[in-house]
This record gives C-alpha cells, sequence and structure tokens, in this order.
C-alpha cells in the first residue's frame, strides 16, 4: 500500500506516471520544486499564460533550464523532459498524459480545464479548491462518468481534513467537526493587499522571494480562504456548514475537542458533524501556545464505555465528557 513503494516500482520498470501542470504560480512551484525527486512520475508538460513567467519560477526553484526545453509535448515524452507553453487544450488532449494537476487558482477556468480532462479520460488533481467550492459534486459526478479520478490535492489542508474524516469514519467513529487552524481575528477582514504582510507575519522582502501574490494572501488572512476550503470538505465529506458562517473560536490543541462540541453541551457548533476553524490568537491578539494555525483535526466521538475508557488509558484530548 504505499505509495513511495508503487512509484519506486514504476520508476525501475520506466513506466512513469506522465503528468501535465495548468499553472505555475506560487502553488504550481511549490510542486515544481519536488516533483524531480518524485521516483515514477514524469512531469511532461506546463501549461501557463505566461510560458516566460513559467520559466522563471523552474529557475527560481531550482530546475536545469535543460530539463524544460523540450520542442514540444512529444519531444517531452520520448526524452523524459519537460515542454513548456501556453496551449492547456493541447496539454489535456495528448493521449499519453494519465494526470492532470490543475493549479491556476482560477475557478471558471479550472472547472474548465477540468472537464475537459475527463473528456480526454484523464485523472484530475484539482488545487484550485475555489473551483471544488463553486462546484466540487458536480465535478466528481463528471469524474466518475468519465471512469477517471478527481482529487483535492493530498498535502493541502482541505485534503488532509478529508482524510482525516475518512480515518475516522473507516474507525467507526461518529465524526463530530473536522476543520483546520489559522491566524484570525475579526479586524483582518479589513485587511487589503497593501496591509497584509503585516497581519500575515512575513517581511515584504520575504514576500517578494518567495513570489508571494498578495492579494491571494491577503483572501487567506481576511477568512474567505478558510471559508472557501470548508466548503470544499463539506462537499467532499458531508459535513454541514454553520449557518451563520464559520466562528473562528481560539483555542490550542488541547481545547479543542471542548470547543468542538454543540452549544447544549457546552461548545461552539449547532450540531454535530459540522465543518470550523480554530483561530490560533486570543480575541485580544495574543498567540495561543501549542496552537493548530498550520494544522488540520477532526473530533469524534466514543459510543461505548470501553472506547471510552481507551481514550483515558492512551490520554488522548477529550473534553471534560471523557468522550
Amino acid at each position: 500500500m504505499s505509495l513511495h513503494a508503487q512509484l519506486q516500482r514504476r520508476a525501475a520498470a520506466g513506466k512513469p506516471i506522465r503528468v501535465g501542470l495548468i499553472g505555475a504560480g506560487k502553488f504550481g512551484s511549490m510542486y515544481l520544486a519536488q516533483v524531480p525527486r518524485t521516483p515514477g512520475v514524469h512531469l511532461a508538460a506546463i501549461a501557463d499564460l505566461a510560458p516566460d513567467g513559467a520559466r522563471r519560477n523552474l529557475a527560481r526553484v531550482g530546475w536545469d533550464d535543460a530539463r524544460a526545453r523540450a520542442a514540444s509535448l512529444d519531444d517531452a515524452i520520448r526524452s523524459g523532459t519537460t515542454h513548456i507553453s501556453d496551449d492547456w487544450q493541447a496539454l489535456v488532449a495528448h493521449p499519453a498524459l494519465d494526470v492532470v494537476v490543475e493549479c491556476t487558482g482560477h475557478p471558471i477556468a479550472a472547472v474548465e480545464h477540468c472537464l475537459a480532462a475527463f473528456a480526454h479520460r484523464k485523472h484530475v488533481v484539482n488545487v484550485t479548491v475555489e473551483a471544488d467550492a463553486f462546484c466540487g459534486p458536480l465535478l466528481a459526478r463528471k469524474a466518475a462518468e468519465a471512469g477517471v479520478v478527481y482529487s483535492l490535492a493530498f498535502g493541502d489542508q482541505p485534503a488532509l481534513i478529508c482524510d482525516l474524516v475518512d480515518w475516522a469514519r473507516t474507525c467507526g467513529f461518529p465524526v463530530i467537526a473536522a476543520g483546520r487552524g489559522h491566524k484570525w481575528l475579526p479586524h483582518f477582514s479589513e485587511s487589503t493587499p497593501e496591509t497584509v504582510w503585516g497581519y500575515y507575519g512575513l517581511t515584504p522582502d520575504q514576500a517578494k522571494r518567495g513570489g508571494l501574490n498578495p492579494k491571494m494572501f491577503n483572501s487567506f488572512l481576511d477568512g474567505s480562504k478558510p471559508s472557501i476550503e470548508s466548503t470544499a470538505v463539506a462537499n467532499a465529506t458531508g459535513l454541514s456548514v454553520p449557518g451563520n458562517g464559520l466562528l473562528y473560536p481560539p483555542g490550542s490543541v488541547d481545547e479543542i475537542p471542548s470547543l468542538m462540541r454543540p452549544r447544549e453541551d457546552g461548545g461552539v457548533l449547532e450540531k454535530k458533524g459540522m465543518v470550523e476553524v480554530i483561530s490560533s490568537l486570543r480575541a485580544d491578539g495574543t498567540p495561543i501556545p501549542y496552537d493548530i494555525r498550520m494544522g488540520v483535526w477532526v473530533t469524534v466521538e466514543a459510543e461505548t464505555e470501553y472506547i471510552k475508557n481507551c481514550f483515558e488509558e492512551y490520554n488522548a484530548h477529550t473534553d471534560p465528557s471523557g468522550r
């Protein structure tokens, strides 16, 4: 079941998974930084509206220039190199590609890319979570009809949350809540791209070095992105969403089980089975020790006295009920 072992076997057999990437911005660049180190995967094509910008990002993450100089996609397939163009349609239509990674961050374009990839029987990893929040269930249905896999990006928080929910349910636990952490205060909604770095905790020089988009990172800060990601999680898992929006209750890892209970039990939830986001700052702006700002979590419930006792015996974090 080891993914790494399976990829190593593909590499040894000379049968790598051939991937096409659409969008080589910040998130695409993070993938580009690692894919040369991933056995059994050949990134054969990159499609970006600005091919020269894609090449600059490749240089930033350490690629050898010769690696991305394939004259065509066919040339890239033959030589094991990478072709860069602005033609995403040719990328998704090429018969040798197995997987399309959608990484544009543009939800309307991403939906078009995903649907075209399904039409050409390509599996899709959708990094553009806004597109999934917009119409994830439809995309999943279209992929199933085409007989291919549609997935969020494993390693990004929405997919990791979904994985935790799936783990909990597979173990037979009812899921009380699931979500992620975030650095959030109400007045962050007033931030703009001009003020974002001070709130976010980065210097302008650090942001420039990383090629970070201030508009995108402002959407992280002000709560827009966590809300979009929580919608994607709800789409994928069937968990409910808060009727009046996310609450961002502040809390440490130890406090999550107590916070993530229905209100009648002393928590903040409307009911069991919801998505939520935990803030890493108290209401006065004080940082919370042992926070979960960059992490993900799931809370479950013991339905028997035996499992409740197991939680106690293994020092699991629980609410005062021990369940």
